[in-house]
């Protein structure tokens, strides 16, 4: 069993910065697959990073968007850069041994309770 717990959202505004942490109990955290996924009033939940052994990212963070895991530390971060109000979500971190589409939710069978993340512009 995994626990994941998410934070460091929060307001910022447009062209700022922010980093989210996902913080994971279970001996297997390292061996999985981990990602982020954001949530926008209205939308879809959408894929946004991951990183099994590399990373990987949806088209609208790429470049702005930095994932990276501590495995000793049994944690992975969002480091959000050139944030625009688009970007305003609830953002969850997923594990799980993933395999196949890795941008569908169905692929992940652990979720953080999700971090706000607010863009003012």
């Amino acid at each position: 069993q995994v626990q994941l717990v998410e934070s460091g959202g929060g307001l910022v505004q447009a062209g700022g910065s922010l980093r989210l942490s996902c913080a994971a109990s279970g001996r297997t955290f390292s061996s999985y697959a981990v990602a982020w996924f954001r949530q926008a009033p209205g939308k879809e939940r959408e894929f946004v990073a991951i990183i099994p052994w590399t990373a990987y990212y949806a088209d609208s963070v790429k470049g702005r968007f930095i994932i990276s895991r501590d495995n000793a530390k049994n944690t992975v971060y969002l480091q959000m850069n050139s944030l625009k109000p688009e970007d305003t979500a609830v953002y969850y971190c997923a594990a799980g041994p993933v395999s196949g589409d890795y941008t569908q939710r169905d692929r992940y069978n652990y979720w953080g309770q999700g971090t706000q993340v607010t863009v003012s512009s």
